[in-house]
């Protein structure tokens, strides 16, 4: 496995401060965000796009100090109701990557409205009352489902392999069933991000998701949850509360290890060696309490100490 960030983790510095300081942290590349929910202050999309002095700048900026693009981000509500530019902004993302070599974009599904006349997105997580069906239905057979066969047929014209949708609350895929039937709607183009932070809120084990996801994981990003009991005990996890307000919510986005302890994340890099997967640990910190760089150190540090990273070797002795 090889480790990196996403680069919002590092957002309020520099484009070439960021590298500098993912180079010193000893990781091996960097996650960068394009467009979407993030202002992207590493990446300028449009400038980027069919520019290939910009392109060769941003690359050799990696290189010089030796890491690799792990993937470009384009997360958001790409089937927002009445914010288009969200969708347009995966596909440029789309083409950018094929235009830079780059073969995996990060991004999620989308949420359409409920109908047609809806303007707002409708994220259904109960089977009762029964209009919840009619809207799934409208949801995925004819927006979802149209969507992600447009974009697949995109990705297949400029050489982008993977697209790894993360499984987010307020999405239509947000768990291993709901990615698996978009999967096979859409083809293996569509595989996971698989992000334990938001499973763990959500009640779901991370470490059975990566058994049973096992080829269908195309990315992975290394963030924690804390689950905050006293204040879960009253509220339930349904939690919409300020993200900023850590004591009065019932789970918070954290640091590496202070949700889960390095046991956890142990298991996890074995269970996702288990499925087959090789790939990018990338670290998304979102820890309000922590300072960022402190934080994203101390997260390297912890997964430096349980990632498999050299291949394996042992096969018993001919006795």
């Amino acid at each position: 496995m090889k480790l990196g960030f996403v680069s919002d983790s590092l957002g309020a510095m520099s484009f070439h401060d960021m590298l500098d300081h993912a180079a010193r942290m000893g990781v091996s590349g960097v996650e960068v965000n394009t467009c979407g929910w993030s202002t992207a202050p590493h990446f300028d999309l449009k400038g980027m796009l069919g520019n290939a002095k910009a392109q060769a700048a941003f690359k050799a900026a990696f290189a010089d100090r030796g890491l690799e693009v792990i993937s470009l981000n384009a997360n958001g509500n790409p089937l927002h109701p009445t914010d288009p530019a969200q969708g347009e902004g995966l596909k440029d993302t789309i083409r950018v990557a094929g235009e830079l070599g780059i073969k995996t974009v990060c991004t999620m599904s989308g949420l359409p409205a409920g109908s047609a006349s809806d303007r707002m997105p409708n994220w259904v997580v109960s089977s009762w009352p029964p209009e919840t069906q009619a809207i799934l239905r409208y949801q995925w057979d004819e927006r979802l489902i149209p969507f992600w066969t447009e974009i697949v047929a995109l990705a297949r014209e400029n050489g982008v392999e993977k697209i790894a949708l993360e499984l987010h609350g307020n999405q239509c895929v947000y768990n291993v069933p709901s990615l698996l039937k978009l999967r096979e709607a859409v083809g293996p183009v569509v595989g996971a991000n698989l992000d334990p932070s938001h499973l763990f809120w959500m009640g779901a084990d991370p470490l059975i998701a990566a058994e049973r996801l096992g080829s269908a994981v195309y990315h992975v990003h290394a963030k924690d949850t804390f689950l905050n009991a006293p204040v879960q005990a009253t509220t339930s996890l349904l939690e919409n509360g300020s993200l900023m307000d850590i004591p009065a919510r019932s789970w918070s986005y954290i640091t590496l290890g202070f949700g889960h302890g390095e046991e956890w994340w142990r298991q996890f890099c074995y269970r996702l060696k288990m499925g087959g997967y090789d790939g990018w640990l990338s670290i998304e910190h979102e820890d309000v309490l922590l300072n960022s760089l402190e934080g994203l150190e101390k997260s390297v540090t912890l997964l430096k100490g349980v990632m498999p990273a050299a291949p394996a070797d042992f096969k018993p002795q001919d006795i």
